[in-house]
């Protein structure tokens, strides 16, 4: 299996290379030369699969035994996933007779990116290791500078999953006080000499578009040989992939005596702002598990939303702002020129939604604009697929939107719906789910999730069973819970909550390097003092 950018400038690159190049040098994201599918036994071979099983032999389909054997992959899997609390590692919980909520947040750091980045950081130990054994007596290590914009669990999760690794060292930007203070202090408070926390004073779209600034300057991605961790990196999505699949082991398990998994509807509800963790669900979907339309769940933050409804991808919503003249302002300015709109990210209860423009949706695009073209010749087929998509990307990075043709919208919804929350509807599903119905306390990314669950089921058949992603462990947003359940005199935030992993952890020793603006070469300069300086083992805490 090679893989190719979206944007079609950049060669064929194998998974190893994939994973440690992270973003496309012509700015796209990789994709697999085409989508494998589930075996013709899959149903009955792999029912009784653990989900490291599982894993194994999704993961298998996209990567070569020539790349990593089939051991060595079950080695990778099994390092990876030891580290979670429960043995299904991504457990299905009955919520009522239509409704299952598939927990996530059973990893290192109690969220949902754990699943991908504890494999990530593993992959690239494994690579980095095979490298420098090949090395001549004498030669120069290779290193790898792993950098990530986070909006509060992917950093965490990153970090835990490649602190104290040989020859890497990890930067992850964060928007300073837009984390939630779980959150930002179990980034912060991890003091491993190869971990550093940039705290960006912005908004999350400008630590991400900083990350895209530098990889696209080749000179200093390659004198730091950079690699990526947040959802751009084809592995992330791929890793996501297996726990749809077990999921639907899990339904069939919990049906009602007599019920069988072919005669009911499942219909994935998740909860996103990047749009990574759902279109993994779209591959499952494209590689043959059965469901119907995959639920769009997102928060105020609703570019996703918007273009459901209408066609428009666009940073903010041209119906209450215009962005017609030819220095409208576009995300991370707030002088007027061409640039970005600051103000277009709103601060919700659900901040890791908080995204004003999703990335990976570039990657569904590439796909419905591939379907869209006429010609029957593959290559061409997809030449004219990325054509098509580099333009639409251009105006969006310089209109800040895009109007995409109706047979491009007509093909999205087939296999999407898409709803938008509110915090006010976050906070009284949160309490719903707790006093009213089955005391399941959800975190605001799952409540987003479950009220959007609620609004379009009343569209489903009667056979129709939802399965709601519950990305995050509720204690990582102590304020929105317990602002939700203030008013129930049975709930009990310490009691009923709180992990013991929790306790104490605000009161720990924190490391952070600040930054005062959204500007790529103060960041350049972070990572250039911290690298550069060979024995420096533990940067301070300081600012630029």
């Amino acid at each position: 299996m090679k893989y190719f950018s979206t944007r079609g400038v950049a060669g064929s690159l194998s998974f190893e290379e994939t994973v440690l190049t992270g973003l496309a040098p012509d700015g796209g994201l990789y994709i697999p030369e085409h989508i494998p599918s589930l075996p013709e036994n899959w149903q009955s071979d792999w029912s009784s699969y653990s989900f490291g099983e599982l894993s194994v032999a999704i993961l298998s389909l996209y990567i070569s035994p020539n790349e990593i054997s089939q051991e060595e992959l079950r080695q990778l899997v099994e390092k990876s996933y030891s580290t979670f609390r429960h043995p299904d590692v991504t457990p299905l919980k009955k919520l009522d007779e239509r409704t299952f909520a598939l927990e996530l947040f059973h990893g290192p750091t109690f969220a949902f990116k754990d699943v991908a980045l504890q494999l990530v950081g593993n992959l690239f130990e494994f690579f980095l290791l095979r490298r420098n054994a090949n090395k001549a007596s004498g030669e120069q290590e290779e290193k790898l500078t792993v950098v990530g914009a986070t909006s509060g669990d992917t950093g965490s999760a990153a970090i835990y999953g490649l602190r104290n690794k040989a020859n890497i060292s990890i930067f992850i930007l964060h928007p300073k006080g837009r984390v939630s203070p779980i959150q930002e202090a179990q980034m912060t408070t991890v003091t491993d000499p190869n971990v550093h926390n940039v705290a960006v004073k912005g908004t999350f779209d400008d630590c991400q578009d900083i990350l895209k600034a530098l990889f696209a300057d080749r000179e200093f991605n390659n004198t730091h040989r950079l690699a990526v961790v947040n959802s751009i990196n084809w592995a992330r999505i791929l890793a996501q992939t297996v726990y749809y699949v077990h999921s639907y082991f899990q339904l069939q398990s919990q049906l009602p005596s007599g019920v069988k998994i072919s005669e009911v509807e499942v219909q994935y509800v998740v909860p996103t702002g990047n749009f990574g963790d759902i279109l993994a669900g779209y591959y499952a979907k494209r590689m043959g598990l059965p469901m119907s339309k995959l639920v769009v769940a997102t928060n105020e933050n609703d570019i996703l939303a918007r273009f459901w409804k209408s066609g428009k991808y666009e940073k903010i919503d041209s119906t209450t702002h215009d962005l017609s003249g030819p220095t409208a302002p576009v995300e991370g300015s707030s002088d007027g020129k061409q640039g970005t709109v600051s103000s277009g990210v709103k601060e919700t209860l659900s901040p890791a939604m908080d995204v004003l423009v999703s990335s990976n949706f570039e990657r569904l695009l590439w796909y419905l604009a591939f379907e869209s073209t006429t010609t029957s010749i593959h290559d061409k087929k997809k030449l004219e697929a990325s054509q098509l998509l580099s333009g639409w990307m251009s105006g969006m990075k310089s209109n800040g939107r895009v109007e995409l043709p109706g047979t491009i919208l007509e093909a999205a919804r087939r296999d999407f719906v898409a709803e938008r929350i509110s915090d006010q509807e976050t906070l009284k599903t949160i309490q719903e789910h707790f006093i009213r119905k089955e005391s399941y306390i959800a975190d605001p990314h799952t409540s987003v999730a479950l009220a959007a669950a609620k609004m379009v089921a009343i569209q489903n058949t009667p056979s129709t069973i939802q399965i709601v992603l519950s990305t995050a462990h509720p204690a990582k947003f102590s304020e929105a819970v317990s602002r939700a359940l203030e008013g129930s005199p049975h709930f009990d935030f310490d009691r009923d909550i709180l992990p013991n992993e929790f306790r104490g952890l605000l009161e720990k020793e924190k490391r952070v390097i600040d930054v005062e603006r959204p500007d790529v070469e103060l960041v350049k300069a972070v990572i250039e003092r911290i690298v550069g300086h060979q024995n420096a083992k533990v940067p301070e805490s300081g600012s630029v």
